[in-house]
């Protein structure tokens, strides 16, 4: 729906979606796609990949498909864009039969910009039959991850949109993702055809998250500790079993938290009520399976907390991701302990097919290589990703609170040159075998026993080499190949240490007993607000949402409140210039919020004549 107003994307950024700036790469994705060319785009959770293709199909005839398997992000995503006056609707199997056909007869009759849609609903053969007569202005598709049998949430109905090409042909395609590794994403663009189209990488940091992980220990009170004094901030704690689910969400009901559990073991309409009780900020906290938070569009959860080890880093990623998504502070919370990997190994058990185990195995190793670093968290987290993280990032536990550090010159180049000397064909465990002169059948047969480095690292136990290697992959000299059974291969940047050109410095092995000892560390562009005027509009937005039957957020994130109440705007223009206010929102909210601000202001005024 081009209005008459829309000349260029800027004005749609501004007097649609209330905002001011593209983020990175957005403005060069959004351009490409109105011009009709494809894109792959690798953002963040919260980093902006809604508006990469919502905003073009603003600007190009006919109606975005959406792809999404997630039933609750489409209704989400659908709330706030018709509640910023963008005609959007969703199509799938929760609708009723009246519900979907107005919605069919509205895409048959040229009346939608946007149809999100499951990928099994999108390639039913009478389903893609309706669009013979329809203009489809392009597809997205979203949690593009899911197409790949490397990604953690493989889903063999995405598997099929690799036949999208030969039903749409010429209309361009985009596939977004917040989570993929190097190999996953080689797969992307395999299977969708995306092989000659730009990648747009902006990064997997999100800087205002503190990442922690905490040895499990008595984790009932370690839990209890970590929420005192957050009873009414928004979080998410996640726990591997049903049960456990359960037993956490009665204690903390005990303790007078407004906690509610959610599982697949749950009626669908208890879960549905807690979900949206969840979005309209009448719960602080859902503890809940895994299931919980796909696609969850709620940018004011302030914590994520892992009770238990996740499978992979790509789930612990988009689940700490789900904290913080509007940029202010947010806590990731992570416990570990030994028999989380027992259990975590068990279940992988179950999984039949032995590709899948294997890729799903060597996920895991890394999930747990992550848990017992100690380099700096987000190194960890973005190197696993194909990124490298130029400092330590200061706002996880490693950094607040340092490990001892040893000169480890030496021990480097005694792993790298044992790697060199394996022909890069091996793993972390062979590796340390090797130099701690493992007496085992393998090294018998493989002829390792003869190596020069075989036996040279006698003088330090199992776990310290292991933290050694995780540290040289951490830090930039070694690659484990994940595609490739975990072999570790050298890199560039590990000649200059093997020549001894360079000194290494690595953290030594320690017990973790993690406390928290400073304040987070809050992103650099948020100010002191008026609190008292902060809670006022918290109070008007939730009044404005339950009348309106949508999630608070809808109305307004917290960064807009925070800037209301920064910048106290007293006209129309000010209120425009706010963070996610858009011309309909002005139409539809402004005259409640400015009354608000300007009461405050009012009764916040010394009496007239006061000094």
């Amino acid at each position: 729906m081009m209005l008459p107003w829309m000349n260029n994307i800027n004005d749609t950024l501004r007097r649609v979606f209330g905002l001011h700036e593209f983020r990175p790469h957005q403005q060069a994705i959004i351009e490409d796609l109105i011009d009709g060319r494809d894109s792959f785009v690798l953002m963040p959770t919260g980093g902006g990949k809604s508006l990469c293709y919502q905003l073009p199909a603003l600007h190009r005839t006919g109606t975005a498909l959406v792809v999404s398997p997630l039933i609750s992000l489409m209704k989400d995503q659908v709330d706030a864009l018709v509640d910023a006056g963008v005609r959007a609707a969703f199509y799938n199997s929760t609708m009723e039969a009246a519900e979907a056909r107005q919605v069919l007869a509205r895409m048959h009759a040229n009346e939608l910009d946007l149809l999100y849609v499951a990928p099994e609903r999108l390639m039913n053969p009478d389903f893609i039959e309706r669009f013979a007569d329809i203009d489809v202005a392009l597809i997205a598709v979203d949690e593009a991850h899911c197409v790949s049998q490397w990604g953690h949430d493989f889903r063999p109905h995405y598997a099929a949109l690799g036949e999208l090409r030969q039903h749409f042909p010429g209309v361009p395609l985009i596939a977004l993702t917040a989570t993929a590794d190097p190999q996953t994403r080689q797969d992307i663009l395999s299977i969708l055809g995306l092989e000659n189209a730009p990648q747009h990488v902006t990064g997997f940091d999100r800087p205002n998250i503190r990442y922690t992980v905490m040895e499990k220990h008595r984790p009932k009170q370690q839990l209890q500790r970590f929420l005192r004094n957050r009873s009414h901030e928004a979080g998410i704690i996640y726990a591997l079993s049903r049960k456990r689910v359960e037993e956490i969400a009665t204690s903390l009901q005990a303790q007078g938290i407004a906690a509610a559990a959610y599982h697949a073991g749950l009626g669908r309409n208890i879960r549905k009520d807690v979900q949206e009780r969840f979005l309209r900020d009448d719960l602080s906290i859902v503890v809940a399976t895994v299931a919980f938070g796909m696609g969850i569009d709620k940018p004011n959860v302030r914590f994520v907390v892992h009770y238990d080890l996740p499978k992979n880093i790509e789930g612990y990623y988009q689940e700490t991701g789900r904290a913080g998504r509007d940029g202010l502070p947010a806590e990731a919370l992570l416990l570990f302990g030994t028999q989380d990997i027992v259990k975590a190994r068990l279940l992988l058990e179950h999984t039949a097919n032995p590709d899948q185990r294997r890729i799903e195995s060597h996920k895991l190793q890394a999930m747990i290589g992550f848990a017992e670093s100690l380099t700096c968290r987000r190194r960890v987290l973005l190197g696993y990703f194909g990124a490298q993280l130029a400092q330590d990032c200061g706002n996880c536990d490693i950094c607040l609170d340092p490990p001892e550090r040893f000169d480890a010159t030496i021990e480097a180049q005694k792993v790298l040159s044992c790697v060199y000397r394996v022909g890069q064909r091996f793993g972390i465990k062979h590796v340390v075998d090797i130099l701690r002169g493992a007496d085992n059948e393998r090294m018998h047969r493989l002829g390792h026993k003869h190596l020069s480095t075989y036996g040279i690292g006698q003088d330090k136990s199992d776990a310290e080499w292991h933290s050694i290697v995780r540290q040289l992959i951490h830090h930039g000299y070694l690659d484990q190949d994940i595609a490739n059974f975990s072999v570790l291969k050298l890199r560039p940047e590990a000649r200059t240490l093997l020549k001894g050109d360079q000194r290494l410095q690595l953290a030594r092995l320690r017990i973790k007993t993690l406390q928290k000892k400073k304040a987070p560390k809050p992103p650099a562009d948020v100010e002191i607000v008026d609190v008292e005027l902060f809670e006022s509009l918290r109070v008007l937005r939730k009044k404005l949402a339950d009348k309106q039957g949508v999630p608070p957020y809808v109305i307004f994130g917290d960064v807009s409140l925070v800037e209301m109440s920064r910048k106290r705007p007293a006209s129309a223009e000010e209120f425009l210039d706010i963070t996610g206010v858009g011309q309909v929102k002005l139409e539809r909210h402004g005259e409640a919020f400015l009354k608000a601000i300007a009461d405050h202001q009012e009764s916040a005024a010394p009496p007239e004549g006061a000094d």
